[in-house]
């Protein structure tokens, strides 16, 4: 599994959970801090290509920022 961290406004997790779990068998979200709004993404390696268009996507939608920082596992 390829994981990334993303922090986001906390009003629009479920939006991004459930469109990024609606494409079945890519990847699936957990919340890791709920107050800080930031959120765990496991991709399935064979998909990380078509999730990285998907994830620049919604980025830019509900302005969510990729987290590399090694405290938060």
């Amino acid at each position: 599994m390829m994981i990334k961290y993303f922090q986001l406004d906390r009003k629009n997790i479920v939006a991004v959970q459930f469109i990024i779990e609606g494409y079945e068998g890519l990847a699936t979200v957990t919340t890791m801090d709920a107050a800080g709004a930031v959120i765990q993404i496991s991709i399935i390696p064979d998909f990380l290509r078509e999730m990285n268009c998907l994830l620049d996507e919604l980025s830019k939608k509900y302005h969510m920022k990729e987290i590399v920082d090694d405290r938060i596992r």
